[in-house]
Parts: structure tokens; sequence; C-alpha cells
């Protein structure tokens, strides 16, 4: 059973409200598991942290899930969610103690967008040389902001070309079109992946993000990094969420291997 905390931490524009999801009778320290909930940079709350795979990977091995609420673009745009998101693995790192969690074994995570933002903040992490991150898991992330093979055209499911159109137009405000975006708000533009933490997803080969999930797993691995993908069939975003699809089903075993080979079994 896990139990529900609520902590308020300091971030570049004042308090922000991170949901915490602990195992009940905690006994000693545990994996810390930044999730980093999605919704196209421009909706979702820290909540949906209850419906996602970081809340099942704290019931199934234990781990101890952090969701910040961080600036969706229509508060501000780029670099608000990162600076939020960045703060919350800061704290999480500087109170592993108080927090009763493993500092060899602080992960990052999330889906679409939220899977966006763990990439960004493992990129971020790395260069700024702060914290250690064990384990990335961007769920089909929203990684590039330009059009590529699979989000051009695409009328699939949930999120398309016009939805990611907006989404991408109101995280990057001015920046928008430009070529001055940086590598920290569309990921897919960095050229130099060495370093980064092992990496872990799974996307729809009929999705927007099918093409850049596939190309940032490809580019860690040429840099040498540990990273696998597994691809499914079908154009349904988010697919994971429907928990009775024998697709999702397999995802979350896929994700689960994953971890215990990188995180172990044991907490």
């Amino acid at each position: 059973m896990l139990i529900t905390e609520n902590h308020w931490i300091e971030t570049p524009a004042g308090q922000m409200k991170v949901t915490a999801l602990r195992p009940a009778g905690q006994e000693h320290p545990l994996p810390g598991i930044l999730w980093i909930h999605g919704g196209g940079y421009t909706t979702g709350m820290a909540a949906m942290v209850h419906f996602s795979c970081g809340m099942m990977l704290a019931q199934k091995y234990g781990a101890v899930v952090f969701s910040p609420e961080y600036r969706l673009a229509g508060q501000a745009p780029y670099p608000a969610a990162l600076e939020d998101c960045y703060a919350a693995l800061r704290w999480m790192n500087s109170n592993t103690e108080t927090l009763r969690i493993r500092p060899d074994k602080i992960i990052v995570g999330g889906e679409s967008a939220g899977g966006g933002l763990a990439a960004a903040v493992c990129l971020y992490a790395r260069d700024q040389g702060e914290v250690k991150i064990a384990m990335q898991i961007p769920l089909y992330p929203m990684l590039d902001c330009r059009d590529t093979p699979s989000s051009a055209d695409n009328h699939g499911h949930v999120w398309d070309t016009k939805r990611n159109h907006r989404g991408w137009a109101a995280y990057l405000g001015e920046l928008y079109g430009t070529d001055r975006v940086p590598k920290y708000a569309s990921p897919s533009l960095e050229t130099d992946y060495a370093g980064l933490p092992p990496a872990y997803t799974y996307v729809l080969d009929g999705e927007p993000f099918y093409s850049e999930t596939v190309t940032y797993i490809r580019e860690l691995q040429k840099a040498g990094v540990d990273a696998s993908i597994d691809v499914f069939h079908g154009d349904i975003h988010a697919f994971d969420a429907l928990f009775w699809t024998d697709n999702s089903k397999e995802a979350r075993e896929k994700l689960c291997e994953a971890y215990e080979r990188i995180i172990g079994k044991e907490s």
C-alpha cells in the first residue's frame, strides 16, 4: 500500500507543490523516482502520478515517487517547466536522508511531455554536474520541436500534428519556429549524448512521437549509453493508460524488466 504526502519546495519562481507516493511502513531508504506528468506542456497535474507507471514501479518495487506541480506553458513558457522539475530533482538529491531515498538510485521518468522534460532534466543534470541519475524512463517522449517523419502528418488518436504544433508553440513562446531553441527545451537538438543515464522507453509505431523516440534511443546507444526501446503497433498516444489492452500489459512488463536490470528487484 502507498501513502500520499505533499511537500512544498523552493523553485526559481517561488514555492511549488510536490506530491509524493511512499510505501506504507517504510523501514529503510528506497530508490527515489522523479515522475513528471504529461499533457503537451499545456495541461496536466501532479495528481496524474496516481495513474502512471511511476506509481506502478512504487507498488511493485517499493520506490518513493515524487511528482512536481510544474508550471504549464499557459502560466509561463520555457524554461519554467524545466526549472521547476530540475528544482525538484535537486531537492530530492539534497534531502535524501530526510526523504529516506537512496542517493545512488535516483531515477527520472515521465510520459509524453513529461518524458520530454525527463530527458531535458537528464541533459541539464549531466551538464551541471550536480546530480547523478541512475536511470531515465522517458516514455513516448515529446522531444523534437520540429516536424519528424511520424509527427509531420499524423492523425492518430489522443495526440496528432495539430495538437503537437499548438503544444510546442505554447511551450516555446517567441522561440517557436526559430533556430534559437535550446537543447534543454527540445532534447532532440542535442548533438552529444555521452554521459547520460541508462534509458528505457516504449512507443507505438503510429503515434506522432515514434520517430523522435526511436532516434533518441539510437543516439544514446551511439554515444555508448545503455539504452533500449520496445515498439508496439498502434496509433493511440499514451496507450499504456489503457490498462486492459495487451499492448499496455506487455509494455509495462518490459518496463519492469528494464527497471530490474538497471536498478534491481530489491530496494
